[in-house]
């Protein structure tokens, strides 16, 4: 009818009408959707970014790891939180297949737990500075080894029970791809012996800003790949010929920094100066300066001459007991020396001596065996009472 047909084309009309309005509440809907799964995937309190891969936890007032950290993230940084334990569960309880950096520096950490950094098949740098460790378990990583090549500890290793803990890590083997150490800013005054001993790959160590005394026990041996070697900032006040030995032993090493050291320019020094002369391994070795004694106060060591050193009295501490210890054997091997010889001229006298004293001690246990037979038989008691009287 023409009423119909006058409301088909409108009926037709309509139609586009409703199927744009359903595509718009449908575009607004996706997008609602999309917001309200963000809270499930990164946390209110960390600033996520898929596009850049990276979490960052920051002054958040966490008190543990997040537990619902997305699977892209490939670094993580928790910063500034009070964060006091890394338990083993810490990173277990979610799949974080690519993490490859992890920043948890400034935090309250004071204890790292077994297994904590075991579950991150993919981490290759961990900063934990800052940091008032009190324990550092030699498990962190797992038994199986770790892919970690960065570790950095600045100003974490206050505690002297975890430089302990920290030399069992190293020496268990499960870093052998660590390429970088940093233990710079921890007050340290001595190494343990053997610290380095299983870190084949390692090619940046950073000490400085530590109060080092002495580098005596230290091996650096099997450092194949070391490239460069931080000293600076310490309280060094002379290295060793061995020392200077396993320097020059290392093909790789080009850096070498020993500024702001107290070194005492005295005969000790003499190896010291001349490897500074010959070797170029020395950042800036133009710069290093006695500081004492008072006479050599600022003078270069790369200008210092045999003349300068004052070598009138022993510096060698260690070299002095030696030798005294060997005077002392001397002097006693020779008293020996002559009390065997006092004897065996007077062995004449000596044994006129030792006869008088054996004779003397016979008739003395004859007196008492004398007088024991008297005691000993009633008739030679009586007798001798009536003789007596």
């Amino acid at each position: 009818s023409p009423g119909g047909a006058a409301r088909s084309p409108a009926g037709r009309g309509a139609m586009p009408g409703r199927g744009a309005l359903r595509l718009a509440l449908l575009l607004l809907v996706l997008p609602g959707c999309g917001s309200a799964q963000q809270p499930r995937s990164c946390l209110t309190l960390c600033v996520c970014s898929e596009p850049a891969r990276t979490v960052k936890c920051v002054n958040g007032n966490l008190t543990a790891v997040p537990p619902d950290l997305p699977p892209y993230v490939r670094t993580l940084f928790i910063t500034g939180n009070p964060l006091a334990a890394l338990p083993a569960a810490a990173f277990a309880r979610q799949r974080l297949p690519d993490l490859g950096a992890l920043n948890l520096s400034a935090n309250h950490l004071r204890e790292v737990e077994d297994d904590a950094f075991a579950s991150l098949p993919a981490l290759r740098q961990l900063d934990l500075s800052g940091n008032p460790l009190a324990s550092l378990s030699p498990l962190a990583f797992g038994e199986a080894g770790s892919p970690l090549e960065e570790l950095a500890l600045r100003g974490s290793l206050r505690d002297p029970g975890v430089l302990r803990n920290l030399t069992a890590l190293l020496q268990a083997g499960v870093l052998r791809n660590l390429s970088r150490l940093e233990l710079a800013d921890n007050g340290l005054l001595l190494l343990p012996a053997g610290m380095f001993a299983a870190l084949p790959a390692l090619r940046h160590l950073d000490l400085s800003d530590n109060s080092l005394v002495g580098l005596r026990n230290v091996s650096f041996q099997g450092l194949s790949q070391l490239e460069s070697l931080n000293l600076s900032g310490n309280s060094l006040s002379v290295l060793r010929n061995g020392t200077l030995a396993q320097f020059r032993s290392l093909p790789a090493l080009r850096r070498i920094g020993l500024a702001r050291n107290t070194w005492v320019c005295d005969c000790a020094i003499e190896d010291l100066v001349a490897w500074l002369k010959e070797s170029d391994q020395v950042e800036s070795k133009e710069a290093l300066t006695c500081a004492y004694p008072d006479k050599m106060l600022g003078k270069a060591l790369v200008k210092i001459d045999s003349s300068d050193l004052d070598c009138s009295a022993p510096v060698d501490l260690p070299s002095q007991l030696q030798t005294s210890y060997v005077f002392l054997g001397i002097v006693l091997a020779l008293i020996g020396a002559i009390f065997l010889l006092v004897l065996y001229l007077n062995r004449k006298g000596i044994k006129k001596w030792m006869h008088n004293i054996r004779d003397a001690c016979r008739d003395h246990m004859e007196g008492y065996h004398y007088r024991y037979e008297i005691n000993a038989d009633p008739r030679l008691t009586n007798l001798s009472s009536n003789s007596d009287v």
